[in-house]
């Protein structure tokens, strides 16, 4: 007989089935000391009893008794073999449960670093394009902004008041860039650009997006956020998945208007054990993790320092369900932000 696991390759490997084993050392064990047993019982029933003991009229109830000596003790044996092979097959079944949730854990982070890796260059490319427009509006003036730098320092004139040409388009002052001269977005914008596109589909939050981005400190916080959600994601944590406590409109109050400690304490509402952990790690052995965090946390503390003084409470609950602030209460609570 063979003692070789039966293997087969699997999607996660090659996976071990149930040795099948018919005499196993337990049962050697058990059949030992069931012949050792017999051979005790027999050499003391057969030769150190007199004969005749067992005749007359009890003879029939010792016999009996007899029989209870010899096979009772064996049947405790085998019934003790029997459990013991039962905890080796549990033992051999859980160590293969735990090898296949482990396969299946690197598999499903494996695959998630592979869907981001295919994701991003189109999101990149799309950022890319929104940039290359905005470049097209600022060539023209940088041109100009180069030639003056070369030219001695001269007193600052204060440029006249913005004429109207006749194809109806306002002189801008030179030196001044496209995106400075960008009105804020829509707060309804803002919040929606914070939580990201849902899906290829969702072009209601691409227009969003696009809208946010032509602004100079929310495009920084947005690629900040961009940049921590990929690096999240890489060990397999996702916002979806994380449901914090949600904290009320006037704790975010109290935390724009400066205070920390136990009062604004509710904010790092993410409970995920798993989450917590796997930041918290890689936030102290990975510099370039730690490097993005704390950037995305100076951002969105500056942020929503200027964003909570014109929000109202509905807009703060909104933006405090976002993908971005999800991210902020999970990595703020990792660093000790609300502390």
């Amino acid at each position: 007989m063979s003692n070789q696991p039966d293997t087969h390759p699997t999607p996660l490997g090659v996976y071990d089935k149930a040795r099948k084993e018919t005499i196993t050392g337990i049962e050697v064990i058990a059949i030992a000391l069931s012949l050792l047993w017999l051979l005790g019982t027999a050499l003391f029933f057969l030769v150190l009893t007199p004969r005749g003991t067992f005749n007359g009229a009890g003879g029939a109830l010792q016999f009996v008794m007899i029989l209870l000596a010899i096979f009772m003790p064996i049947a405790m044996i085998w019934v003790a073999a029997t459990a013991a092979r039962a905890s080796r097959v549990m033992r051999e079944e859980s160590q293969r449960l735990q090898t296949a949730i482990d396969a299946i854990r690197q598999t499903y982070v494996a695959q998630s670093q592979g869907r981001n890796t295919v994701s991003e260059p189109s999101v990149a490319k799309k950022l890319d394009e929104i940039a290359a427009a905005q470049r097209k509006t600022e060539s023209a003036l940088a041109t100009f902004s180069s030639s003056r730098m070369a030219t001695p320092a001269r007193p600052a004139i204060h440029p006249p008041e913005a004429e109207t040409a006749g194809d109806d388009q306002v002189a801008l002052p030179l030196g001044t860039s496209a995106e400075d001269m960008q009105p804020p977005p829509d707060r309804p914008d803002f919040i929606l650009a914070l939580n990201f596109p849902e899906n290829a589909g969702d072009k209601a939050g691409f227009a969003a997006l696009r809208r946010a981005l032509k602004d100079r400190s929310t495009s920084q916080l947005i690629q900040a956020a961009q940049d921590v959600l990929t690096l999240l994601s890489q060990d397999g944590i996702y916002m979806d998945d994380l449901r914090p406590d949600m904290a009320r409109p006037e704790i975010w109050r109290r935390f724009a208007a400066g205070e920390r400690g136990r009062t604004i304490a509710s904010l790092g509402g993410v409970r995920d054990r798993s989450s917590l952990a796997l930041a918290s790690s890689r936030m102290r052995t990975d510099t370039i993790f730690r490097d993005a965090a704390h950037h995305f946390l100076r951002l969105f503390d500056r942020m929503f320092t200027q964003f909570a003084e014109t929000a109202t409470d509905a807009e703060i609950s909104e933006l405090s369900d976002t993908r971005t602030a999800r991210a902020f209460m999970l990595l703020g609570r990792v660093a000790g932000t609300f502390n």
